[in-house]
């Protein structure tokens, strides 16, 4: 499929992910949707920071993920769909799960109906590697036992499934991406990345983090935008469940020493107690196997190993330390 012309609709638009994918898809050429969460402020997130080059060829739409009606009038007239909307944070699901079977549950039956129904030529669905639990094997291939350890993780398995359940009962065009840790520009947080660098950027000398032993597979944000394109383009994805990682793992510590180098600080890392996982709802490894990617996308990562991580998170420190940005973040709160 070439996604130039094509009339897409990106659901969770205004978010991390979702405003750099819809940048590269008005890049590519396409016509595009934006569906982002109704506020009575009007914001549509991090789509109203974008170049006015390229937000002014995005048509936004304000709705709920969880609306069916809403839903299925956006979805209409429309090609393709990359559903991204979600909530992702893990903590805020130990508080709240209802509002994740809602919204992660829910929200997908309801692109899922509406794909169906308008015959859409094809739906990504996002999943995440949150799914696997502490890694069995690594690398992680996608036949990698799942074992969600979160009510977060839990509800975006079971979103996973219905998907592709809809595939393999109603021959539904769904392909499931299967992202490992993103970060770059943007990124809230709730994330450690930008935590990390938020602190510093702040003048903190010392930093407070959760565990610091798990390890993760990070993937720079357009890496993983380009598993997206490509991901909608092969016409071998459909009914499929691919990784989109790096293929190296480094700890969370490593990580937030490796930023203080990079930013010249000299810093003490604290474990705060609050930002600490349940203990069996820590997941203690992942590490992605993207052959698959490589074989049916013919995807790879732009930035792999240690120095495509020091290369991405040196971009990423340089668009959190502009004066602008930095503003809008407050890292000596602490919000779940």
């Amino acid at each position: 499929m070439h996604l130039k012309g094509k009339r897409v609709l990106v659901t969770g638009a205004d978010g991390f992910i979702g405003s750099h994918l819809v940048e590269e898809l008005v890049q590519t050429g396409c016509d595009v949707k934006a569906f982002a969460w109704y506020n009575s402020f009007g914001s549509a997130g991090w789509l109203d920071s974008l170049d006015e080059s390229v937000r002014n060829e995005v048509d936004v739409v304000l709705g709920d993920i969880r609306d069916a009606s809403a839903v299925k009038s956006a979805l209409s007239q429309r090609d393709v769909v990359f559903h991204l909307a979600a909530l992702i944070g893990i903590p805020y699901s130990y508080v709240a799960p209802e509002s994740y079977v809602d919204t992660n549950i829910r929200g997908t039956l309801n692109v899922l109906q509406a794909v169906r129904e308008l015959e859409l030529e094809k739906m990504i669905h996002t999943s995440t590697s949150e799914v696997y639990g502490t890694a069995r094997f690594v690398p992680i291939t996608e036949d990698h036992p799942l074992q969600p350890q979160s009510p977060y993780s839990a509800t975006k398995m079971s979103a996973d499934e219905l998907a592709l359940s809809f595939y393999y009962s109603f021959q539904t065009p769904v392909a499931v991406i299967r992202p490992f840790n993103t970060y770059g520009p943007r990124q809230s947080l709730r994330a450690v990345i930008p935590t990390v660098i938020t602190q510093i950027a702040q003048g903190a000398k010392t930093l407070r983090l959760g565990s610091l032993h798990p390890r993760r597979d990070f993937n720079y944000v357009r890496d993983t935008v380009l598993g997206f394109t490509a991901m909608a383009a092969s016409e071998q994805s459909v009914g499929e469940v691919v990784n989109i990682g790096s293929g190296f793992d480094v700890s969370i510590g490593e990580t937030a020493q490796l930023i203080a180098d990079i930013m010249g600080a000299a810093v003490e890392i604290q474990t705060d107690a609050q930002r600490i996982r349940p203990k069996d709802s820590e997941v203690e490894r992942l590490l992605a196997d993207n052959q698959k990617a490589q074989r049916l996308l013919g995807w790879k990562p732009q930035l792999s190993g240690e120095e495509g991580l020091r290369q991405g998170l040196t971009q990423t420190i340089a668009w959190f330390c502009t004066a602008e940005n930095l503003k809008r973040f407050t890292p000596q709160v602490y919000t779940i």
